[in-house]
Order: structure tokens, then C-alpha cells, then sequence
């Protein structure tokens, strides 16, 4: 049995039930992260040493709350990125909607736990496509398919 000084975090647990809440509720659930060397995100999101994050069903793929990592793949200026949020640095989950949700106090740095690199490399080995540039004088348009 595990004294209470070497129980697991309750973190994870947290932010899988909120997570649950969210998307049970028709909510969109959103993450705040400390973004430092032991986060892989895209640097060009990172404000301030944070970055805010949907991990909604229609944002991501392949989305997995572990007690250690927030793994998931979700496209960023049209390209697919490999996302792998350590949990201890979650500083909030909340619902896009109503702000409804919870902060969690910051953790310190540390040195065990997995730690990855910020990288631009996109998930997939396929070349990027070169992005389309609209017709001069033209904006361009979305549409929004259902």
C-alpha cells in the first residue's frame, strides 16, 4: 500500500472527468499549459510562456488522457501536429462556452517524467502540401460542411 506521500496525482483523474463533463454537457473543453521544454506544441501558439489548447473530439485525433501525458494529433494553420502535454503541466481545463471548469496549482520543473522537444515537424512523413494562394483581389472563402 502507498503512503499518502507517494500517492499518485489526482490531476489526471480531474481532467478526464472534467473532460467528460465538457463534452457530455456540449461543451468545448479547453486545456491552459505551461509551455516549457518538457511540452511539444507548436511554438508559434506559445504567448507568454502558455498556450491554450481545444482538446474537444472535433479538435483532435487520437486524444489519450494518461496519469503521465496529454497525447493527441490536431491540425495548426492546416498542418496535423503530434501534441504531447505532460499532465503536471496543466495549469487549467475549462468549457470554451462558460469558462466553467478548474485550475490546478503549477508544478515545479522536474527532471523525471517524459520529456519531449517543441518541434514544427509535422506529424505524417508526407510533404506538406504548399499552401493555395487565392485569386488577386479575392478572399477567400470557407464553408462551414456538416
Amino acid at each position: 500500500m502507498q503512503s499518502a506521500l507517494e500517492s499518485p496525482s489526482t490531476r489526471p483523474y480531474l481532467l478526464r472527468a472534467m473532460f467528460e463533463w465538457c463534452v457530455d454537457s456540449g461543451f468545448t473543453p479547453y486545456v491552459a499549459v505551461m509551455a516549457d521544454e518538457t511540452v511539444q506544441v507548436p511554438p508559434e501558439f506559445i504567448k507568454d510562456g502558455q498556450v491554450v489548447l481545444n482538446i474537444g473530439p472535433d479538435a483532435t485525433n487520437g486524444l489519450l488522457i494518461g496519469n503521465e501525458l496529454i497525447e493527441f494529433k490536431a491540425r495548426f494553420a492546416g498542418v496535423v501536429r503530434e501534441i504531447l502535454v505532460p499532465v503536471d503541466r496543466v495549469m487549467a481545463i475549462y468549457a470554451r462556452e462558460n469558462g466553467q471548469g478548474m485550475a490546478f496549482p503549477a508544478a515545479p520543473a522536474s527532471d523525471k517524467g517524459p520529456r519531449a522537444v517543441t518541434t514544427n515537424r509535422p506529424a505524417s512523413d508526407a510533404p506538406p502540401e504548399p499552401p493555395s494562394t487565392p485569386p488577386a483581389g479575392k478572399r477567400p472563402v470557407l464553408t462551414r460542411i456538416k
